[in-house]
């Protein structure tokens, strides 16, 4: 056994050591390889082909290759063995190789045999071989061009080699697909090619007056012949040869109310091709005679206008708006223009009578006449004279005692004072010839008259007479005059007396103010034009710069010598309208320059340029009036003193509908409603009906309540008016204030009242708010009442106008239709009770005590278990909404005070109950109470006024 062990042992040395010696040889590899791989593929192409031989095969494992290793952390790629016996091998990328992030790579390879057995141990190792890899692009990428867009400017006439160059790029990695080969244009029609190199020319001349933009599409291709995804447009601007002008402005400019000061020329600048000024002279005109009076004025009616700009009161208007007492403008023809702003219009052959009534009767040596004209030149060689004004004997003899007149493009006064003791030639005509007299123009008068001085106005500007002409007093005589418009009165010295010296033109606003003369400030302010021409920030504007403004600032006038300075100045020009409510329309502008050159008797031409500004739709504003629209009072009431307040709950709102920012995205919201702050210039207080009875009736207003405001009023029969530039809110508080009387009120049952405000003298007016008096009438003797009972609180009362309609026309109460006929028997014997008096108690109580036998003779029976009638017609009817508010316990409270009451009344009258009941159901009629807080101590002013 010894001797087995031994030699078992022995045989496994040697086979141990032989193990050993089979692997006796390294794998072999070439020492490099070269690769290439295409990018977003993932197997390598080597040259040579990766094979690792080993010159232990074919003995197992030791002759086999197991493996190969990548040295190089960074390489993205692994070495497979596709057959270990004849190693074969294969590179793979262990990704998706892209090319435009790294075109080549370098690493290390090894390869290892399986070493001497299953285990793999005792392996070896091949030397390292270099390999390099390169990966292979591919066209995936389209050009793009550098720019979103191409631009650039041409002066017509030239060809050019290069306009200007586009350029492409590529973002594959290899030369062939990043670089581009070939531009095109792909728009038609186009006088315009392209190079390889994208550089774009014009193929013939181009003319600025046949087309001054073109804008062509350009594409690109790169070597792999793939073309950019998107086009590029090129825009080519044509500008015309250098000529002198103005350039950078808009023909129309919009301007929205309520803005301010808008810049006209933000961008504009005068263009003098190279040429050297030694000065420019810009001139800015806005031209706005076809806007009411000659530019956007205040459309207020004249007498508002005044006590707006705070004129002396007192004056007289000669052509008024024609109405029931102004009546003798009716026959004139008149152009309300626009924005109501009323204008008379004289053709030669019309012309007015003033009354007398109206007519001035106290100028002095102090007084202003005052009118709106606008008057071209005379027709024929021979212009007769054409008055406006004259006051002329109005029989007898053809004497002028005072007159305005033009003649040959003058204006002429005439004032002829009555002869006084001194017996001496005085002034009598003076004379002005003006441009503006037929200058076809709207333009604003005003002659100061302090005798002998004589001033004219015109737009606000003094002008003194060229000419003033002396003649004799006039003699006193008992002759009357006439005062006219439009012509004068030829009275006597002729066969038939008639108009002569007719005016032809446009007048408007001819008042007469006597004993005193108006302020040039007040003039300014009558004439004021609410737009105009501006400077915007001036204090910015260079010192060199000399500017004038004409007075109604439609006329600027800058200066200058530096053109850049100018330019600054011009591009500062604004226009400014300062109304709430503009009239909305075209503005026209025109701007001329006068240029001066270095040394040169010739210089350049600037052509005019026109241009309009469009003043848009204001947002107008909506007039409520809202209040109670019924009022239930007592005949007592309108007798009192205070009368009766019409309008005490008054409200004047005035909302605009504005633009809403989500009106874009939501077409059905047209705009959100805004309330304003704005000036009303009238209320009309209008009675609807018949007319006021001036012997019984009337509307009055304290005249405190005017204190302190712009605002007065008038009154007529027809109703009342409340007139002037101010507040709604002054405009409530005053209208509150109107009260009515009716000293007999007799058998009115009800007066109505229609009331409507106007802002710019009824270019926007309110909604017509009605008002209706109901007076409800009483006995006015003793008012007896027997019981005092509210209505139960699960009895609805309802208006019924067919019952006691004669008793009390304006509130009755519902009963069930079957009793009608009784119930109207029963209150008609009350009410005759309550009329007649304590003095035909007894003959009242007799035909009571017939109507109830004659009730009783046709079988008609009540049920006065379920039926109790209240007619209260009249509680608390000054304030008829908190008497419906009230609790039934106060209604029951104050039953009873007024039960207790009239129970005492009753006894001092010696009036039973059976004297005060027809039948067995109780009829009550509830009094005013009113009636007897009519009793307590009044606080209205007896100081009232009525116009």
């Amino acid at each position: 056994m010894l001797r087995l062990a031994g030699v078992l042992a022995v045989v496994a040395l040697g086979l141990s050591a032989a193990h050993t010696k089979v692997n006796k040889h390294k794998p072999w590899i070439e020492t490099s390889y070269h690769g290439v791989i295409t990018e977003n593929t993932d197997i390598v192409l080597l040259d040579p082909p990766l094979v690792a031989l080993d010159k232990d095969a074919p003995i197992p494992y030791a002759g086999e290759i197991c493996a190969f290793n990548i040295h190089g952390l960074e390489a993205p790629f692994e070495a497979v063995v596709l057959n270990g016996t004849s190693g074969e091998g294969q590179l793979r990328a262990h990704g998706l190789v892209d090319c435009e992030l790294q075109k080549e790579y370098t690493f290390i390879i090894q390869a290892h045999d399986c070493g001497s057995g299953p285990g793999g141990t005792e392996g070896k190792k091949s030397h390292k071989a270099v390999v390099h890899i390169q990966v292979n692009d591919v066209n995936e990428f389209a050009p793009v061009f550098r720019e979103t867009q191409y631009r650039a400017a041409v002066t017509e006439g030239k060809i050019y080699d290069s306009i200007l160059q586009v350029e492409a790029t590529d973002q594959d990695c290899s030369p062939q697909y990043s670089q581009i080969c070939n531009y095109q244009i792909t728009t038609t029609n186009t006088p315009f090619a392209i190079d390889r190199n994208g550089n774009i020319r014009n193929t013939e001349k181009l003319i600025y007056d046949r087309q001054q933009q073109y804008e062509i599409q350009v594409t690109a291709w790169d070597c792999g012949q793939k073309r950019a995804s998107h086009s590029v447009p090129v825009c080519i601007d044509v500008k015309p040869v250098c000529k002198p002008g103005w350039q950078g402005w808009n023909k129309r400019v919009d301007y929205e109310p309520g803005t301010g000061s808008k810049q006209l020329f933000p961008k504009m600048h005068l263009e003098t091709c190279g040429g050297l000024l030694s000065s420019v002279r810009t001139t800015v005109e806005l031209q706005t005679s076809h806007i009411g009076k000659g530019c956007d004025r205040e459309t207020y009616s004249e007498k508002s206008l005044q006590k707006l700009c705070g004129a002396s009161s007192g004056s007289t208007d000669l052509l008024p708006a024609p109405s029931t007492s102004t009546n003798w403008t009716a026959s004139l023809v008149t152009d309300s223009g626009r924005d109501s702003d009323l204008i008379f219009r004289f053709d030669g052959h019309q012309a007015a009578k003033i009354p007398d009534w109206v007519v001035p009767q106290n100028l002095t040596d102090q007084f202003t006449i005052a009118t709106w004209m606008k008057h071209g030149p005379s027709i024929g060689l021979r212009a007769e004279k054409e008055t406006l004004l004259c006051n002329s004997d109005k029989t007898e003899m053809n004497r002028h005692h005072y007159s305005l007149y033009v003649h040959n493009c003058r204006l002429v006064f005439l004032l002829r004072r009555d002869f006084t003791q001194v017996d001496t030639f005085r002034p009598a005509e003076f004379h002005w010839k003006l441009e503006q007299i037929c200058d076809k123009e709207w333009h604003y008068y005003v002659i100061n008259v302090e005798f002998p001085v004589v001033t004219l106005y015109v737009d606000g500007v003094t002008y003194d007479p060229y000419l003033v002409t002396d003649d004799w007093p006039i003699h006193p005589s008992q002759i009357d005059v006439q005062l006219t418009v439009g012509a004068c009165w030829q009275g006597g010295e002729v066969t038939k007396p008639r108009f002569t010296q007719y005016f032809r033109g446009s007048l408007s606003g001819l008042t007469i103010r006597p004993g005193k003369i108006e302020s040039q400030k007040v003039i300014s302010c009558l004439q004021a034009c609410k737009e105009g021409l501006d400077i915007n920030s001036l204090e910015s504007l260079d010192k060199n710069i000399k500017f004038h403004f004409n007075p109604a600032q439609s006329i600027l006038v800058m200066e200058g010598e530096d053109l850049e300075n100018m330019n600054a100045a011009v591009r500062k020009v604004s226009y400014i309208n300062s109304r709430q409510f503009p009239t909305p329309g075209i503005r026209r502008l025109h701007i001329s320059a006068d240029v001066q050159c270095f040394g040169e008797d010739t210089c350049i031409t600037i052509p005019d340029i026109d241009a309009v500004v469009m003043v848009l739709q204001p947002s107008e504003p909506r007039i409520t009036i809202s209040g109670v629209e019924r009022l239930n009072q007592p005949a007592s009431d309108l007798r009192a003193p205070g009368g009766v307040a019409l309008f005490q709950d008054l409200h004047i709102i005035s909302t605009v509908t504005r633009a809403d920012a989500t009106t874009h995205h939501t077409a059905h919201r047209p705009g959100v409603l805004e309330e304003i702050i704005h000036n009303l210039d009238y209320c009309d207080i209008l009675v609807l009906g018949e007319e006021l009875r001036p012997e019984q009736e009337s509307l009055q207003i304290q005249r405190s309540v005017l204190l302190g405001k712009h605002l007065d009023a008038t009154n007529s029969t027809s109703g009342m008016s409340i007139y002037g530039v101010d507040s709604m809110f002054n405009y409530e508080q005053v209208i509150r204030q109107v009260r009515y009387y009716n000293w007999q009120p007799g058998l009115l049952t009800e007066r109505r009242f229609r009331l409507t405000c106007s802002e710019l003298n009824g270019r926007y007016t309110s909604n017509e708010f009605n008002l209706e008096v109901s007076v409800l009438h009483s006995s006015e003797s003793g008012e007896h009442v027997s019981h005092m009972v509210a209505p139960p609180q699960y009895m609805q009362v309802v208006h019924h106008p067919s019952m006691i309609s004669d008793l009390f026309p304006s509130h009755s109460s519902g009963v069930p239709s079957a009793a009608t006929v009784v119930i109207v028997m029963c209150i008609a014997a009350l009410v005759v009770v309550v009329v007649l008096g304590i003095y035909r108690i007894h003959l009242t109580h007799q035909q009571e005590v017939k109507l109830a036998e004659t009730a009783k003779e046709e079988d008609v029976t009540w049920d006065d278990s379920a039926l109790t009638i209240t007619v209260n017609p009249m509680e608390n009817l000054q304030e008829p909404q908190a008497a419906e508010e009230e609790s039934s316990e106060e209604d029951e409270d104050d039953e009873e005070e007024e039960d207790d009451e009239d129970d005492e009344e009753e006894e001092d009258d010696d009036l039973t109950s059976a004297e005060s009941d027809d039948s067995e159901e109780e009829v009550d009629v509830q009094l005013p109470r009113m009636q007897r807080q009519s009793k307590k101590g009044q606080s209205w002013d007896k100081a009232t006024i009525s116009y």
